[in-house]
């Protein structure tokens, strides 16, 4: 077997502390990015499939709607929307483009498999579990398609979690995960004050962004790989 190359430590004589020190944001990102929104994941989806309701969703959805105003309707609606096709969409292909333009060529990967896969996972979701959606009142923004998971929920948790992990190692860290965290809440409130999903749906998405991008993460860089490392381009 040939031996590790001399700039890389040889792993079976690396001492346990010295591992989980250089490592252990990765062991974090397993645990926090894939096994605990699996175990969510798992136990929303079986309630769903069962069709047994969740004790939360409707008193949550009529919570929102006791808050409702037309300034909050013309707000969420605003927020609704660009969180998705017109803002959530635009940036996502730009994200890659420009990654790709710059020659980031694993980010921009790592990018488009996330955030397409994300897309096309939640679509097949969807005619999967074939819920129906709330009908507890008119909404003044319909949708047509099944609601669980959330596209919305997903696809913005999605585009934080490429965010965040792609700065985690940058002194933009801190400032992205803050705005990931309140963009991500903002879209996903909206839909459940719009009564287009139940709050069910909302973590449902939410879990499965982050198993995916996770995973799509953990296949691209490894564990002695990160972003914006001249090897990587």
């Amino acid at each position: 077997m040939a031996p590790p190359p001399a700039n890389r430590p040889d792993p079976s004589r690396e001492p346990t502390g010295g591992w989980l020190r250089r490592h252990g944001w990765r062991v974090l990102l397993v645990f926090v990015g894939l096994l605990l929104p699996m175990w969510a994941f798992a136990e929303l989806a079986d309630e769903v499939l069962e069709g047994e309701p969740f004790a939360f969703d409707e008193p949550l959805l009529e919570l929102a709607r006791s808050f409702s105003s037309e300034r909050l309707d013309t707000f969420f609606v605003w927020v609704s929307r660009f969180g998705y096709e017109y803002g959530l969409v635009p940036f996502d292909i730009g994200l890659v483009l420009v990654l790709a333009w710059r020659r980031y060529r694993r980010e921009a990967l790592f990018a488009a498999l996330a955030l397409g896969g994300a897309a096309l996972l939640n679509m097949g979701t969807k005619l999967l579990f074939a819920r129906d959606r709330p009908s507890l009142w008119d909404s003044i923004a319909p949708e047509e398609t099944f609601s669980f998971p959330s596209g919305h929920a997903m696809g913005t948790a999605t585009l934080a979690w490429v965010l965040v992990l792609l700065s985690w190692r940058t002194r933009w860290r801190w400032p992205v995960l803050g705005a990931a965290i309140i963009g991500t809440l903002l879209v996903g409130t909206s839909r459940v004050y719009l009564g287009v999903h139940y709050p069910s749906d909302i973590l449902a998405g939410w879990a499965a962004a982050s198993i995916w991008t996770a995973a799509c993460f953990l296949l691209l860089y490894g564990v002695h790989r990160r972003p914006w490392r001249a090897s990587t381009r």
